[in-house]
């Protein structure tokens, strides 16, 4: 039997009992989660130190590597988000719809878990504890496969929290790590029918599009963050531009970084230079369009694939729009349906943008940024769903929910 199968099976008969805890437990098993990860933070820095190591010699990339390392506050932070998990009201059991039928049938629909949710994510070791901790307080099992450059961290992580559930009334069998780094473990949990109940990838394009492409299991799609910020014609420049900087360069690695930035025509021509001057002193490396590069010399040209591109890096396209109208057009051809800003000061075009884009998250005069479970109040998220079915947006515990239709009689029949 495959580590993926054994593991995913010892998830199973987890879930079997997971249901019936009771939000105090569930609770207290987080909170003795969040507990362990401070406590042991110093062996699990130690274990991140080797999956940086590791990725140093083989060149990774240093917004990468970023999105890999672990520090006193970062692993602070990830622990506060266990916490507000815990004060969070637990979806589990909540009647969504109460009524009754002529014939005398009462009818409840409540939410219950999804059973067992399969995680398939890259080089982010938070993942594992926003996972563990959000799907263990929707009452589900967790069956998580992280990519090989955090192995070293991913394996210590749930090992510290494997101690705090051992603990706890939760079974430390519902949370399970998938160790081998081969493709094949992958391939094979995407057709684990019957033992895993959804998957959700959470990563960059390749991975998203491999598990949506050949997966027979359900799969919750997490997008690519190709987003787009729009200063329109009567926006405040100083705004427009600490809104731009924020969104590019304050953590370029993450998805719901900018990427293209869409200027009007009007801004462009007085202040495009200014514009420019802030992003290349952040060490954003500017590629623009004709008229883009017209005003400004010193930008790289704009590939016509760069529009499209997900760069997570200092990177960043520059394109000059007439209006409102063309930046729209522009957002529907290249937009991943993520996050989109407009900032203005015209009620009517902000409107219209907001009613206009297709998006998960559509902002006016703030940064894109903000599209995440943590800001949103959520404690934390188990990926920003792009899709429109069951989820979408950042995803907190109601995502991570199904629905159950109790039904009350008193010996009725059908005719």
């Amino acid at each position: 039997m495959s580590e993926v199968v054994q593991k995913s099976k010892l998830a199973k008969q987890a879930a079997q009992t997971m249901g019936n805890l009771t939000t105090e437990q569930k609770n207290a098993a987080l909170l003795l989660m969040a507990d362990a990860l401070v406590t042991e933070q110093q062996s699990i820095i130690e274990a991140n130190a080797k999956d940086l190591e590791r990725g140093k010699q083989l060149g990774t990339s240093a917004s990468l590597l970023d999105r890999l390392a672990l520090n006193e506050s970062r692993i602070a932070a990830i622990a506060e988000g266990l916490r507000q998990i815990a004060e969070l009201p637990d979806p589990i059991g909540d009647t969504l719809e109460d009524f009754e039928r002529p014939n005398g049938l009462r009818i409840r629909k409540i939410r219950v878990p999804l059973g067992v949710i399969g995680i398939i994510y890259e080089a982010r070791p938070n993942v594992t504890v926003d996972a563990a901790g959000l799907c263990l307080k929707t009452g589900n099992a967790v069956v998580l496969r992280g990519g090989s450059s955090a192995l070293f961290s991913n394996e210590k992580i749930v090992e510290v929290l494997h101690g705090a559930l051992n603990r706890s009334a939760i079974p430390a069998d519902a949370l399970q790590l998938i160790l081998s780094a081969d493709r094949s473990s992958v391939d094979e949990m995407l057709k684990l029918n019957g033992l895993i109940d959804v998957l959700i990838p959470r990563g960059g394009h390749s991975l998203i599009q491999n598990v949506v492409n050949n997966a027979s299991v359900p799969v919750i799609e997490t997008g690519a963050g190709v987003c787009h910020t729009f200063i329109d014609e009567s926006a405040q420049l100083e705004m427009a531009i600490s809104i731009g900087l924020n969104a590019k360069a304050q953590r370029p690695s993450v998805c719901n970084s900018m990427e293209t930035l869409l200027v009007h025509e009007a801004v462009a021509a007085k202040h495009l230079n200014a514009i420019a001057e802030a992003f290349t002193s952040a060490n954003v490396e500017l590629r623009g369009d004709d008229r883009a590069r017209d005003l400004v010399s010193s930008m790289q040209t704009a590939a016509s694939a760069d529009w499209g591109t997900e760069y997570g890096d200092y990177i960043l396209n520059v394109k000059v729009v007439k209006d409102l109208d063309e930046a729209l057009d522009h957002i529907r051809q290249f937009g991943t349906m993520h996050s989109e800003c407009i900032v203005t000061e015209d009620a009517a075009n902000a409107e219209r943008f907001l009613q206009e884009v297709d998006a998960a998250a559509v902002y006016h005069n703030a940064s894109t940024r903000f599209t995440d479970g943590f800001e949103f109040g959520f404690g934390a998220e188990i990926g920003i769903s792009t899709q429109k079915l069951h989820a979408r947006g950042p995803m907190g515990l109601p995502a991570l929910t199904s629905t159950k239709y109790r039904i009350y009689g008193n010996g009725q029949i059908r005719q």
